[in-house]
């Protein structure tokens, strides 16, 4: 009897185990501008890719950094060679909703230059130090680096996916927003459910006041428009459909979160030393001394003990069409103007110590 009865305890232990370990596996969807041969955006990718108990559903794309045909290039031949072709990719949007080159280059007229326009960016400022391709309509991709993919986009659309997604997994799916809005919003006007039916909402944007510690390039673009990030900026109608939406939890990395954050050449030579496949494409086609932005959206999400410091906040998005547009807005948690600013997590402060070694240590794998 104490045999047979210890028998079926480990059993029931077992399926126990089993059944913990299946539900412990986190389900999440990267809505992404994958621009660049390496580089943040991509990296980001490999993270969640070689974290365990993850299942990356899929990655979405959209315009941003890059044209959405080149971002798809991008990242489809990243999934190719680090074998990981199991991942689907899906075409979002081209444009952002509202936005456009033509009201971007009249906003400058009225108010001044913005230093980096991703997509649109027609010329580079004297201080940029990295090669950059050369400025080219939404329909071109030019040569790549680490070569042309075979591999394809999924059918269907970015913001069809999302919905498909979360109605399957009801309440088990974070959607990670790294590059501008555009996606999400769309999904989240296609499906009235889609927001109330995901875990949460982590993306990179918005900023307050970001001060670096050591100042370069990067932190030269924001430092006379310091509540302004490129994300929110490509597509403030997108920001303010997703932040206005009906989401469980909603985590904010803002530009803030990441200025101090960097990708040396010693952190990226611990990376890369193992020579497996995602080292081996970071080694050769990696942003040396970038800051660590779309990695670090990650890496909190996978271990939030990353986090130092952080504050509950209202938050919404300047739509006005004069010089704040596209500007991040925040009160204290529950004063804002009550017009449906959500009260979000934004993070202010890292551990830069472990925030490197889980890099290192993911990518490496």
């Amino acid at each position: 009897m104490r045999k047979s009865t210890l028998t079926a305890f480990i059993v029931l232990l077992l399926c126990v185990g089993s059944a913990w370990a299946q539900t412990a596996r986190r389900k999440i969807i990267i809505d992404q501008d994958t621009f660049g041969s390496g580089g943040p955006n991509n990296e980001a990718i490999l993270l969640a890719l070689q974290a365990p108990n993850v299942d990356v559903l899929g990655i979405t794309v959209e315009s941003g950094d890059g044209w959405q045909d080149e971002n798809l290039a991008h990242v489809l031949r990243m999934l190719e060679l680090v074998k990981r072709t199991d991942v689907p990719v899906y075409r979002g949007s081209t444009y952002p909703l509202v936005n456009s080159m033509a009201r971007t280059k009249r906003w400058e007229g009225l108010y001044g230059a913005i230093p980096y326009k991703g997509a649109w960016q027609e010329t580079w400022p004297e201080y940029n130090s990295v090669d950059r391709t050369p400025y080219h309509g939404p329909t071109v991709v030019p040569p790549q680096a680490e070569g042309m993919p075979t591999l394809k986009p999924a059918e269907g659309s970015a913001a069809d996916f999302m919905i498909r997604m979360v109605h399957k997994y009801p309440g088990q799916v974070t959607i990670m927003g790294l590059g501008p809005l555009t996606n999400i919003a769309l999904a989240a006007r296609l499906d009235d459910e889609f927001t109330s039916l995901a875990e949460e909402l982590i993306f990179m944007g918005a900023s307050f006041h970001p001060i670096p510690a050591h100042p370069d390039e990067f932190s030269a673009q924001e430092a006379n428009t310091p509540s302004v990030n490129f994300n929110w900026r490509w597509d403030p109608e997108a920001a303010y459909i997703t932040l206005h939406s009906a989401w469980k939890k909603i985590v904010v990395m803002p530009s803030d979160g990441t200025v101090d954050t960097k990708l040396t050449p010693e952190l990226l030579k611990q990376a890369t030393a193992s020579q497996s496949l995602s080292a081996q494409y970071v080694g050769k086609y990696n942003m040396v001394n970038f800051p660590l932005w779309d990695e670090a959206t990650v890496e909190v999400w996978l271990d939030p003990t990353i986090i130092t410091k952080q504050q509950r906040l209202a938050m919404d998005v300047d739509l006005s069409s004069g010089a704040s547009y596209g500007a991040s807005l925040s009160w204290a948690a529950g004063h804002g103007p009550g017009l449906g600013e959500p009260d979000v997590d934004v993070i202010f402060g890292l551990d830069n110590d472990k925030l490197n070694a889980m890099f290192a240590q993911l990518i490496a794998k």
